[in-house]
């Protein structure tokens, strides 16, 4: 099948459409270690805390959601990447709350700068900006 016949036509009313990613859950099997991680890099808790069973941040309009799971921590899965308004000065905040992020900053072929860095639970982020 083409990638055409995958494609909604927009004057289709009748086709549902995706329009957002409104969160994502990372099961982990420490909060009182996770929380304090994701608080260091800024992000802003909405929901629950340490001693939560779940917590939830919310940054631009979404939400990355921790849930207590004794399944955690995972092998490598992929990576969640948050668009960020400073990519350098998120890395320097990591560096200065202790933690160790892959690699310095860099720009992307693709046309972006980030780094990336992985939570204690082993979820990977990527924090980025579209280069201009």
């Amino acid at each position: 099948m083409s990638a055409a016949a995958f494609s909604a036509s927009p004057s289709t009313p009748t086709e549902p459409r995706i329009e957002s990613l409104s969160a994502i859950t990372l099961a982990t099997a420490d909060m009182q270690r996770a929380v304090p991680f994701y608080l260091a890099l800024g992000f802003p808790l909405k929901f629950g805390g340490p001693r939560e069973a779940f917590t939830s941040f919310e940054f631009g309009g979404s939400y990355l959601n921790l849930i207590a799971d004794p399944r955690a921590p995972v092998n490598w899965w992929g990576r969640v990447i948050i668009y960020v308004s400073d990519v350098d000065a998120i890395y320097r905040t990591a560096l200065a709350a202790g933690l160790q992020p892959s690699f310095a900053p860099a720009d992307a072929p693709w046309g972006e700068r980030y780094f990336h860095i992985t939570d204690p639970d082993g979820h990977e982020l990527s924090f980025a900006r579209p280069l201009r």
